[in-house]
């Protein structure tokens, strides 16, 4: 078959990008195409889904976090090697962090990718041609190769649809029909075998969906692009091992490839990844580095008090100044408390989910040594966040100073904002 690479985007969020999307990369994988996921923007639930549809993990690409040579070489990467790449795009086509920066939009043009727009049906018929001739048009640029309707009645509907589309001169390449079923599972469920079994319940009907009434064929032929070539640069042979736990389970889930890649390939320091379960495993691995990331602590927060010898471990390894990153949720099991439940007490501070309020936001972040970037997403707060002072000031895209402190306790640094860190190097935190 031809190579197709395209951006699934939308004209507004709740269009159902992430049902559509999900729907065709599970009916492609039953072809046996090798799909390669992609998410625009810092979103680490969505590629979640993404891997349980396709087997594959998801990248995210994000023109804020990434400068664009990075952004064309990790999609490089990852479409050498694929039959279909699909980027699902954040928000409306052209809503970024400033703009068009960082949308959908912008991320096509910088992948030169051809877009598949989505368009929510509910409501409207003839005059979604007004709509689409808009998105068409808007930035003179954009590369829109047909429509899919999401939540069409009828075929009476969607002929009217189609007749919108004809005359907004846009291929129409069919429809998703209105189903009450297709609404996305709970994004706050872990990674428990429950929820992966949900996760793909759902996929499976999106699936069923898509493949009923919308044209895969035509919309591949549409997307036919010329595949990526790329070649793996060398590794240093005398770079010294470094070994790194990371912890990964139904509570600690929120992790970006790139960044364990990046210190596997890292110039200096050869890492040796294990990963680990603060739920399930009493044994912390050798290690000279633990990275805890986000996820979702506050739902087993219980499990996690239970498990006294993996707390006491990482209490120990902190106090004989072991080197730990924790990032959101992991820097909340780092904390002395939880809502009550006991955590690691490597850091003097607790934590609590009550009277939460959503936090959230794209970070830029200044050390003395570094600069690094990140987004900020969480609900819990810190009750003692003044015992220890910030090693570090953060900024928001607009330049002005958040008050989201980065911690350092010891070799233990931990913050709320998520790192990306694959193309800039974080081991500069303990001048490594």
């Amino acid at each position: 078959m031809n190579h197709a690479a395209f951006i699934i985007a939308a004209t507004h969020s709740g269009c159902g990008k992430t049902t559509f999307s999900l729907g065709l990369m599970r009916a492609l994988r039953e072809r046996n195409i090798r799909v390669q996921p992609f998410k625009c923007g810092p979103d680490y639930i969505d590629t979640q889904f993404h891997a349980v549809a396709t087997g594959s993990p998801s990248i995210n690409l994000d023109a804020f976090m990434c400068s664009e040579p990075h952004i064309k070489q990790q999609f490089c990467k990852y479409d050498a090697t694929a039959n279909v790449s699909i980027v699902e795009g954040v928000m409306g086509m052209f809503d970024g962090y400033a703009k068009e920066q960082g949308s959908s939009y912008h991320l096509a043009t910088i992948l030169q990718l051809p877009i598949v727009l989505l368009v929510n049906a509910a409501s409207t018929a003839y005059s979604v041609g007004a709509t689409i001739y808009g998105f068409r048009h808007f930035m003179a640029d954009a590369n829109i190769s047909g429509v899919v309707f999401n939540r069409v009645g009828s075929e009476n509907h969607y002929a009217l649809l189609q007749e919108a589309c004809r005359e907004a001169g846009v291929e129409c390449l069919g429809y998703i029909a209105k189903d009450k079923t297709l609404e996305t599972p709970s994004r706050h469920l872990g990674l428990s075998l429950d929820a992966k079994e949900k996760m793909n319940d759902f996929i499976e009907r999106a699936k069923e969906a898509v493949a009923m009434h919308v044209d895969i064929d035509r919309l591949l032929k549409l997307t036919t692009k010329e595949q990526s070539v790329y070649a793996n640069t060398p590794m240093a042979h005398d770079r010294q091992p470094l070994r790194i736990a990371v912890a990964q389970d139904e509570a600690f889930n929120f992790i970006y490839p790139e960044n364990i890649e990046a210190l596997q390939n890292h110039p200096r320091h050869r890492g040796i990844i294990t990963c680990f379960s603060p739920i399930h495993d009493d044994v912390l691995p050798t290690a000279d580095l633990i990275y805890l990331p986000g996820g979702y602590p506050e739902l087993y927060a219980h499990e996690l008090e239970k498990n006294h010898a993996m707390r006491h471990a990482i209490h120990t390894f902190a106090a004989n100044g072991g080197k730990i990153l924790g990032e959101c949720g992991g820097m909340i099991y780092l904390c002395q408390q939880l809502d009550g439940k006991e955590m690691c007490g490597v850091l003097p501070m607790r934590c609590t989910m009550n009277n939460a309020k959503l936090t959230l936001g794209y970070r830029r972040v200044e050390t003395k040594d570094a600069v690094f970037y990140g987004h900020e997403f969480h609900y819990s707060q810190l009750t003692d966040a003044s015992l220890l002072p910030s090693m570090a000031q953060q900024y928001n895209v607009k330049g002005k100073p958040v008050d989201t402190p980065v911690y350092r306790q010891g070799n233990t640094i931990a913050t709320y904002t998520h790192l990306y860190w694959a193309e800039r190097d974080i081991l500069k935190l303990w001048n490594l």
